[in-house]
């Protein structure tokens, strides 16, 4: 009998020039778009997606090296990240200047950690010393401060389908702030803490956004933290931990997923499953229960 599989690979995968010393290879879990760009973008910057509709190829000025790039929602307007200090935008809507315009942050010695686009023409940047959301004016070739929060932060993920950032805070990293951005308005959320298996002393940075990530699982929002265990008689390995994120209300832990090994791993969501997968083994799940479907029930609770 034919072993029984849940996922199974594209037949028509996404291909692109491996990253070298002359090509910067980025992806962008909004758009679903890989970027490869060769020599700061000089001899060229192709875009690729999932269908051929969303590949673009074009060339920009060598202004230095790309930190960070990706396109607002339906490729209108371009965002390239060069330095620690600003961000520099790229129209792609037809009869609209083409001309580079910058937007410096501007909380003073704040550095720029990177920004997401929450919707075609609003944009946050996220700084160590907090966020700053901007509308985009590409006929005006400048940006407008629509608001902004100050608080210290380490690290962040940004779930596009909910456009929430969740920002890592204090000085061990464990204290999550999430935001809600839309329609130009932003919302804190109740913020929370993840469970460290170890506390260090003195306190240092413990939470990596390696082992933390967002997702909407049959529509709900969920933080899901990689819980890293030597495996022993007494603990299975590492463990994914599931905290249930509402709109309004408390964040509460809501499901423990044991992977009965250790290493590095990764996730993703596939069709409301958690997909871990485990560098050292290159398995994306298997019959040892590597793959977990929340029961819909349970997860709309």
């Amino acid at each position: 009998m034919a072993e029984e599989h849940y996922l199974e690979l594209s037949e028509n995968p996404v291909q692109f020039e491996h990253a070298s010393s002359v090509n910067n290879v980025f992806f962008d879990e909004a758009n679903k778009q890989v970027f490869a760009v060769r020599s700061g973008g000089a001899t060229g910057v192709v875009v690729k997606g999932p269908d051929d509709k969303s590949s673009v190829a074009f060339r920009m000025d060598d202004k230095g090296e790309v930190k960070c790039i990706k396109f607002s929602i339906g490729n209108k307007i371009l965002a390239v990240q060069r330095t620690s200090k600003s961000v520099d935008f790229i129209n792609f809507i037809p009869d609209y200047p083409h001309t580079e315009f910058t937007q410096e942050c501007k909380t003073r010695n704040a550095s720029i950690l990177g920004f997401c686009w929450t919707s075609w023409n609003e944009i946050v940047f996220i700084t160590d010393q907090g966020v700053e959301f901007y509308q985009v004016f590409p006929d005006k070739r400048n940006l407008k401060l629509l608001k902004s929060q100050s608080i210290n932060v380490n690290w962040y993920q940004y779930c596009p389908e909910t456009a929430v950032i969740l920002l890592s805070t204090t000085v061990q990293g464990n204290v999550l702030q999430p935001l809600a951005f839309k329609n130009g308005n932003v919302s804190k959320m109740s913020k929370f803490e993840i469970e460290l298996p170890v506390i260090p002393k003195p306190a240092k940075l413990s939470l990596s956004e390696r082992d933390v990530a967002m997702a909407t699982i049959y529509g709900q929002l969920y933080v899901m933290y990689l819980k890293h265990h030597s495996r022993t008689a007494n603990s299975p390995g590492a463990e994914v931990v599931l905290y249930h994120l509402p709109r309004e209300g408390p964040c509460k832990k809501s499901h423990v997923l044991k992977l009965n090994t250790t290493g590095k791993f990764a996730l993703n969501i596939v069709d409301n499953l958690v997909v871990v997968h485990h560098q050292s083994s290159q398995d994306s799940g298997n019959r040892e229960k590597k793959i977990h479907q929340l029961d819909q029930q349970e997860a709309l609770l």
